[in-house]
């Protein structure tokens, strides 16, 4: 189906002659082949959005009509790469082409001349359904089952074992279908599962301002707004290496160029703590910097998060990074202004919020749709992480508010707490997370029967501090009582020694919950014995002058094998203040 161009406003291509186009379609246009998505038809004239730089179309070039929407090609080989929004390989573009990406080139996303070994599960005769798994490969350090598309289903005619390509038939049907490694799926259609399971487990960050104070279920969502330099992407790196995911889809959507270089840079020599292997084995990238045509970054978030569901349909916890969704609104924005839609609040699409909670609602800790090899139900999960880069730190502006009706927990970053150093810099006063309801039994089994208690008395006790902190700006710490001033101390000592963390440092990196609940213990337990002391007649600088203060500074640093002792330790000293 082909027809020709009638108008070209940046990025928005008009074609006409196209009778029986459908949204979404798949277009090339014009004489290089620049790929393009129809995203508005008007009898035989459909609006077109070009994923490349459209410089030097010209009206009346031909515009070519695949009748396909964009897919993710789906297949062994997908782990370790790095891609652009559409999943085009960069590295081979950049062996074929150089630094620089000419328009209309195509690359397959998965190498399909390289043979995987195969080896089926399930025998001829069997019938199978979508989602069921026929046969294995190995993709680095993970299983990598073949599994059956999941609009298909029939008896097996005849499968084989050995060596393959992609491409290649390893399983055929009695209705004569073939069934290669190889899947194609539509990246805006979310792929289909059993159920959504109840997010009752802990999605584990090793960040004790996360798990303990504002956790994310496996499963669940999350935001991460703030300024600029507050650090949305080393938490969003912290969080990649050190996770419970078992897999990391990174979505680099319009950020700086020199920040997706630093972190195209940096991924690949991350070491992952689990393996002491390159974390990147474990890792896809797909970058779509601020100079890439924008297009492309309003798909490069659907792209990300079809990898993750194909992963998770194998049943592997996947973890999606988005950084930012600002960016991806903005393309929307861009797009839709060039389309002559009607505007909403500061210029976005009025469907901005139905585009964000479409994107977030893909998240889920599931039931996948078919059988494991052993014929067991199959449980996998994607996580998503989104980063929102609201302009000046304004988080009243529209995406920002957008997101926070939708997630699940709300991570608030703050500049001057970045600026003081303490990082990971969450302002614990306006961040919230929804999940503790459902997390209460996870933390009572896995932890301590009284984790949540503790939790809440620090939180309470965060809240008086900051209260007091404002009375002694104005009057100053000496019109403070000593039971006060033990509060302002025992603030001072949950945020330094417990909330703050070093994302550098190799043992403070990932805090485990049985230390992050001795920590936590240990500080409460300080607190209560302190209190007991001033009202036996002790007087506070005596208090302030216990060595536990200073050792639980320490304890940052404190191997975790060598925690228990060295917390035991702590505790007579404790315990001591009360003599």
């Amino acid at each position: 189906m082909e027809g020709k161009i009638q108008k070209i406003a940046g990025p928005a291509v008009i074609g006409k002659g196209l009778f029986g186009s459908k949204m979404y379609d798949i277009v090339k246009v014009g004489h290089l082949g620049l790929l393009g998505e129809i995203i508005r038809l008007e009898g035989d004239t459909a609006f077109i959005q070009v994923y490349e730089d459209t410089s030097g179309l010209f009206v009346g070039e031909p515009v070519f009509n695949t009748q396909q929407p964009l897919m993710a090609e789906l297949a062994p080989g997908i782990l370790s790469s790095i891609y652009d929004g559409i999943q085009r390989p960069l590295d081979l573009i950049r062996e074929m082409k150089g630094d620089f990406i000419a328009r209309g080139i195509f690359v397959d996303a998965v190498d399909k001349k390289k043979k995987w070994t195969f080896t089926p599960c399930v025998k001829k005769g069997v019938r199978v359904s979508g989602g069921d798994t026929l046969g294995t490969t190995r993709e680095g350090d993970f299983v990598h089952r073949i599994m059956v598309p999941p609009n298909l289903s029939g008896e097996i005619k005849d499968i084989k074992s050995g060596e393959f390509t992609v491409e290649e038939t390893v399983c055929e049907l009695t209705n004569g279908t073939g069934l290669a490694m190889l899947q194609r799926w539509p990246v805006r259609a979310a792929r289909p599962f059993q159920k959504k399971l109840d997010p009752n487990e802990l999605f584990i960050t090793g960040q004790r301002i996360f798990d303990a104070l504002f956790p994310v279920a496996l499963g669940g969502n999350a935001a991460i707004p703030g300024p600029f330099g507050s650090g949305k992407t080393v938490v969003q790196q912290t969080l990649a290496k050190y996770s419970s995911a078992d897999i990391i889809v990174y979505v680099g959507c319009g950020e700086r160029g020199n920040e997706m270089a630093d972190v195209l840079h940096e991924f690949p020599e991350l070491t992952d703590p689990r393996t002491g292997r390159p974390l990147m084995e474990r890792t896809v990238l797909i970058a779509n910097t601020s100079n890439m045509p924008v297009a492309a970054r309003e798909a490069s978030i659907y792209t990300g998060i079809t990898l993750a569901e194909y992963y998770r349909d194998m049943g592997y916890h996947v973890a999606v990074m988005a950084d930012s969704t600002s960016r991806w609104a903005e393309a929307m924005r861009e797009i839709s202004s060039r389309l002559e839609e009607m505007p909403g609040e500061e210029g976005y699409p009025t469907y901005l919020a139905t585009k964000l909670a479409a994107f977030y609602e893909r998240s889920g800790r599931t039931v996948c749709l078919g059988k494991s090899e052993n014929q067991e139900d199959l449980v996998g999960s994607v996580t998503i992480v989104g980063a929102v880069s609201p302009p000046g730190g304004d988080f009243s502006e529209p995406v920002t508010q957008s997101t926070l009706r939708i997630v699940g927990t709300f991570w608030a970053l703050d500049d001057k707490l970045a600026n003081r150093r303490h990082f990971p810099a969450i302002n614990w006063g306006r961040s919230y997370s929804l999940y503790h309801e459902h997390l209460g039994d996870w933390y009572r089994d896995k932890v301590s029967p009284e984790f949540v208690q503790l939790t809440r008395r620090m939180s309470a006790l965060l809240q008086r501090e900051a209260e007091l902190q404002e009375i002694v700006q104005l009057v100053g710490p000496d019109a403070l009582q000593d039971a006060e001033r033990l509060i302002i101390e025992a603030g001072k000592m949950l945020r330094e020694d417990f909330l703050q963390q070093n994302a550098f440092s190799d043992i403070d990196g990932f805090c485990p919950m049985e230390k992050q609940y001795g920590v936590l213990k240990g500080i409460l337990e300080f607190y209560d014995r302190a209190q007991q002391a001033l009202k036996s007649g002790k007087h506070i600088e005596h208090i302030l002058e216990s060595p536990a203060i200073e050792q639980f500074a320490r304890f940052k640093e404190v191997p975790n094998k060598e925690f228990p002792e060295a917390l035991a330790g702590t505790m007579k000293e404790i315990q001591a203040l009360g003599a």
